[in-house]
């Protein structure tokens, strides 16, 4: 593909590179602890600092040897340090340090997308507020049912991505937890007293309960973030979608200039973009499912996780970035066609006026009953001949006037009766985003 689609800080955090150089950040915190305990010599720490550099293809040659990267990454750094590389990872399991740098990447990756959905936070604010009091039909089942608003629909959008940003900024404070616990979780190495420090000058949390590892819980709780998050994207590329096809074109993501839609047919302007984030947020929910069945293992650990992780972990926050980048671009862009709006309001010849007609029979006395016979009879009769509508049809029936009045009925039709609060329910929506991110 032509486009770079993912930003490039999300796909750094989640290089061979800045996955070992988050190893080395962690291991020497422990190192920098445990000089100022007493434990290890601070020439020691010293000289590891100055001679300690990340080699990716080092560590790799090693590795095809060793068949551990962790102790590949060990001996690739040590190597390169001397004799004082024998204080390097002294007391520490793996796990210590891979569970606490995923944690510190997990942390970084969540930074970037709360400002990714800020972003789209914002550009859907704008759009409700420019499109409030734009009419058309709503559908309920595909069907046309009663009028609402593009500012209404797109304020629901809204609403949804800032409890998506609510439910991605608490699992990254579930996420911010670390372990430097030991072999089973009983600090039988290493004090308590290591983790609490070393863990606060990494800006992270001590698991409450570790075994080997931090519990993957923590981890489904992040990827079914995601996951959410991705689901109400799809939701937003869907709708537009719908509303693009030929005999709706009520709105239309944007096409830009020199776009081609077919290989074959040159007219085309298909909804690739939304197309795209429809597919992609399928991904996103299957690495959740992956994620939840990695949260029971063996015993105090087994590594069934680790494959597993190193492909959904890195993977949903990159689609998730690419897919909220692309959707901001998508509705910022959006293509508005209010003529087509009023013209799809008009289609069922004012049956999307049936519930308050339904109303206001009852209100004038009938049950309800009586009141959805009678409406409905007039209904059936304009669905079966495109000659009619439903207004003419009530003014003509007898029954009807004499229970409303002329003005009566007339005044059931009215469109803007129908949408006079939909300014405060958009106001509301506006409100709580503001809050969120104040927040």
């Amino acid at each position: 593909m032509i486009e770079r689609y993912t930003r490039e800080e999300m796909g750094r955090l989640f290089t061979d590179q800045a996955r070992l150089e988050a190893w080395l950040e962690v291991e020497l915190a422990v190192l920098d602890v445990l000089a100022e305990r007493g434990d290890v010599p601070k020439k020691a720490v010293r000289a590891i600092r100055r001679g300690a550099v990340v080699d990716v293809e080092r560590t790799r040659e090693i590795e095809a040897t060793v068949r551990h990267d962790v102790i590949a990454f060990c001996t690739a750094i040590t190597e390169k340090v001397g004799p004082e590389g024998r204080y390097f990872h002294l007391g520490l399991t793996s796990s210590d340090v891979l569970d606490t740098a995923l944690a510190l990447q997990m942390v970084r990756a969540c930074d970037l997308l709360l400002a990714d959905v800020e972003g789209l936070v914002a550009v859907l604010a704008e759009q409700a507020e420019r499109w409030r009091d734009q009419p058309m039909v709503g559908r309920t089942h595909g069907i046309h049912a009663e009028p609402v608003t593009l500012g209404l629909k797109i304020a629901s959008w809204l609403a949804e991505m800032t409890r998506g940003r609510e439910r991605i900024a608490r699992a990254r404070e579930t996420v911010r937890v670390g372990s430097i616990s030991g072999a089973v979780g009983t600090y039988a190495q290493l004090p308590p007293a290591v983790e609490r420090d070393v863990l606060r000058r990494l800006g992270l949390r001590a698991e409450t309960v570790p075994t080997q590892v931090v519990p993957r819980d923590r981890h489904a709780e992040m990827l079914l973030a995601l996951a959410l998050v991705a689901a109400g994207l799809e939701r937003i590329a869907t709708e537009i979608r719908l509303l693009q096809k030929t005999e709706t074109r009520e709105v239309e993501e944007p096409f830009r200039k020199g776009q081609k839609g077919s290989s074959a047919m040159p007219h085309k302007r298909n909804p690739i973009a939304c197309e795209n984030v429809t597919g992609l947020a399928r991904l996103v929910r299957s690495n959740a499912l992956a994620a939840l069945q990695n949260v029971a293992l063996w015993h105090e650990r087994d590594i069934s996780h680790s494959s597993v992780e190193r492909v959904v972990i890195p993977d949903s926050f990159i689609l998730l970035d690419f897919m909220l980048v692309r959707m901001t671009r998508v509705v910022r862009d959006l293509h508005v066609y209010p003529e087509a709006m009023e013209r799809d309001l008009g289609l069922t010849r004012g049956l999307i006026f049936s519930q308050t007609l339904l109303l206001a029979l009852v209100r004038a006395g009938l049950t309800r009953e009586e009141a959805y016979a009678l409406v409905q009879e007039n209904a059936m009769r304009v669905w079966g001949d495109p000659r009619r509508e439903l207004l003419a049809e009530c003014l003509a029936d007898a029954r009807i006037v004499e229970r409303l009045g002329e003005r009566g009925v007339r005044e059931a039709f009215r469109l803007r009766r129908l949408l006079r609060h939909v300014p405060s329910i958009v106001r509301r929506a506006l409100r709580a985003a503001d809050r969120g991110r104040r927040g």
